[in-house]
């Protein structure tokens, strides 16, 4: 397998049209190739400077997950922590974690941050929803989004081999005529997630999440859910 490290996005682009296949930080799809055999080109987008950046609205689908620090909001700081082990984190990457994983541990971070995604196609970078690059398998440059007031993120504790942990992410956001507070879990290997406007009460915003796609969770789930967001409120008040 020949690996090609462009380092501008007209080399990727000519990777791309060459039949490279975009690898990330390789330790799910490693295992696949392993099985079914290597491609003959591939392409990395480590070198790339439009994939490594790190700032309060930007971070490169190139960057590895150990690498992503305080300069980030802290749910998406948090999250990145959270995954695997140290090893794995000096491994695997932003875009690996987002397109080429099932548990998807920066998807709820992603989500609550109302992130968008940067791609690119034959024509160049441009943005375009989350959830139309997980289905589509579109090549990620990196994510942008407006930076929260506060945000917060909670992984429970789960067994070894069993279902993946539940995670409960959120983030409040403000502008000129709005705030609004954005939550969302996985849920065994699914995302659901309910944005609302924020009231003074906070019994109110929790009545108001309910009635999203977040109150069919379980109970145990929900009460999880109210607890975090309790805190995330009483902290956005205090703080």
């Amino acid at each position: 397998m020949q690996l090609r490290l462009p380092t501008s996005i007209p080399e990727v682009q000519e990777c791309l049209a060459d039949g490279a296949v975009p690898i990330g930080g390789a330790t799910l799809v490693w295992a696949a190739w392993q099985r079914d055999g290597f491609p003959e080109l591939a392409v990395s987008l480590r070198d790339l400077p439009e994939a490594n950046t790190i700032g309060a609205e930007e971070l490169g689908a190139a960057v590895v997950l150990h690498q992503i620090d305080d300069r980030v909001p802290e749910v998406l700081h948090r999250a990145a922590a959270g995954v695997g082990t140290g090893a794995v984190r000096r491994a695997a990457t932003v875009g690996g974690n987002l397109v080429g994983s099932t548990l998807r541990c920066l998807l709820p971070a992603a989500v609550v941050l109302d992130a968008r995604a940067v791609v690119l196609e034959p024509e160049g970078l441009f943005e375009t929803d989350l959830s139309d690059v997980l289905a589509k398998h579109q090549l990620l440059v990196g994510l942008r989004w407006s930076a929260p007031v506060i945000s917060g993120y909670r992984k429970l504790e789960a067994e070894a081999g069993g279902p993946p942990p539940f995670v409960v992410a959120s983030a409040l956001h403000a502008d000129d005529d709005d705030t609004r507070l954005r939550v969302a879990v996985r849920d065994g290997y699914e995302v659901l997630s309910g944005s609302v406007p924020c009231a003074e009460d906070s019994a109110d915003v929790l009545d108001a999440l309910h009635r999203t796609d977040l109150g069919t969770l379980d109970p145990t789930a929900w009460e999880t859910v109210r607890r975090h967001v309790t805190e995330l409120l009483t902290r956005s008040v205090s703080g």
